[in-house]
């Protein structure tokens, strides 16, 4: 598929001081949009690089730029080698298989699934995963409630003395709880899902709930009043006000709180993937930590680096998202 260079918006002013347009404004754009986060990447890692020279840990130095950088092409190539040890391992199945079946056509061929290690991209999908799904489940649930609330004074006076009761747990402190109670109500021979997923995305979900339950209501309570004139003038059934007026003009309260639950369901999966052992870049780091090698301290920082970049990536797409659906285009969204 071919795309043109001036459909890109961060290579336009590249395109446009080639075809010598506004030589200057664009230079200037281009030194503020990626010049000066450059210069800023760049004295962040000088100062990191001079920190971790000087810092001695029971493991050794503490790592820089250049230890991150080697430990994260060591954890690749782990990944590729496991990937080709799996890939072997069926294909070997499927010869014995074959051979078995030649010989004997009444054996049914049984198969095994391969039984190695997580390796570090297989970490960051399981939490990618993880939290994704529990956040779509709060949003599922979150968003709807909120809308309700914000619509009604009554049911507003009933919920929020909950709301703000539950809002300040943290997630963790209901860790042991959510593990107890899928352990007991979870119970099969032949689970589809690992526990520990349904524990995690259920923590994920209790974290989400808040944030974008308080900023749905608080949206939607405050629709500008000519807008709900409008809405009794039209005599709009309450369904067509909620889709036609309540939604569109709460959108960016809804987009807050839904950055905001994603933010802190990422930064909560991480905690609790620590604590509970569960599968993830959580129990990652904490493995890494209890082995103690010479190593551990640089794949540490790479997946510190990792949660940070796709926390990064994870708001940019929701900020995508947000301005695809806005009304208002010529809003400034950051």
């Amino acid at each position: 598929m071919n795309i043109a260079l001036s459909n890109i918006a961060w290579l336009e002013p590249f395109v446009k001081v080639a075809k010598g347009e506004n030589v200057a404004q664009n230079v200037q754009l281009i030194t503020k949009t990626i010049g000066i986060p450059l210069v800023g990447i760049l004295v962040f890692l000088m100062l990191w690089s001079a920190a971790a020279n000087s810092i001695d840990t029971s493991l050794g130095k503490f790592p820089g730029p250049a230890q991150v950088l080697e430990q994260s092409k060591n954890l690749l190539a782990e990944h590729f080698a496991e990937r080709e040890r799996a890939e072997a391992f069926y294909q070997r199945q499927e010869e014995r298989n074959a051979q078995r079946v030649k010989d004997d056509p009444t054996y049914v061929p049984k198969i095994r699934d391969y039984t190695g290690k997580n390796t570090y991209i297989d970490q960051i999908i399981t939490s990618l995963v993880t939290v994704l799904s529990g956040f779509l489940l709060a949003s599922i649930l979150a968003i709807p409630l909120g809308i309700v609330i914000g619509l009604s004074a009554n049911l507003h006076a009933a919920f929020n003395p909950v709301i703000q009761i539950f809002k300040p747990v943290s997630p963790l402190a209901w860790l042991p709880l959510v593990t107890m109670v899928v352990s007991a109500l979870y119970v099969t021979d032949d689970p589809v899902v690992p526990k520990s997923f349904i524990t995690s995305v259920v923590t994920v979900m209790l974290c989400c709930l808040w944030p974008t339950v308080i900023n749905t209501a608080f949206g939607v309570a405050t629709i500008p009043k000519d807008l709900v004139n409008v809405s009794q003038v039209l005599r709009l059934n309450w369904i067509t006000h909620v889709r036609k007026i309540a939604i569109p003009a709460s959108i960016p309260m809804v987009f807050t709180g839904l950055r905001l639950s994603l933010s802190i369901a990422w930064m909560v999966l991480i905690a609790a993937e620590m604590l509970a052992q569960n599968p993830g870049l959580g129990k990652f780091v904490w493995d890494e930590f209890q082995n103690g090698s010479s190593d551990s301290l640089g794949r540490i920082m790479v997946a510190i680096i990792t949660i940070g970049l796709i926390g990064f990536f994870l708001d940019r797409v929701m900020l995508r998202i947000q301005r695809s659906v806005s009304w208002d285009k010529s809003a400034t969204l950051r």
